[in-house]
């Protein structure tokens, strides 16, 4: 399998199984009798779920980036350095 197939294989997956999950869970919720969506529910929660995912998606980027490039071993040795030598508030001058 090429690089770019498999680039691209498991978000395809994760969003084939998010519809099937989300068709599923539509016909469970008619099935018991709830209230039918409208056309602007449907693109509300469409909204809500790609938002929510968009955002999941970019932070946990940040993470990772914020790792691979020490952010998170600066800040660590930053509050570690604080904690050995706490600075002594001064009073404030009257």
């Amino acid at each position: 399998m090429s690089g770019l197939l498999k680039r691209f294989l498991l978000p395809l997956a994760v969003v084939a199984f998010a519809v099937v999950a989300t068709i599923g869970t539509a016909g469970l919720w008619m099935s018991i009798g709830g209230a039918p969506l409208s056309i602007h529910g449907w693109v509300a929660m469409a909204l809500g779920i790609s938002g929510t995912v968009a955002l999941a998606w970019v932070l946990m980027a940040l993470a990772f980036r914020s790792d691979r490039d020490g952010w998170d071993d600066r800040a660590d040795s930053v509050a570690d350095d604080e904690a050995a030598d706490p600075k002594t508030p001064t009073p404030p001058e009257t």
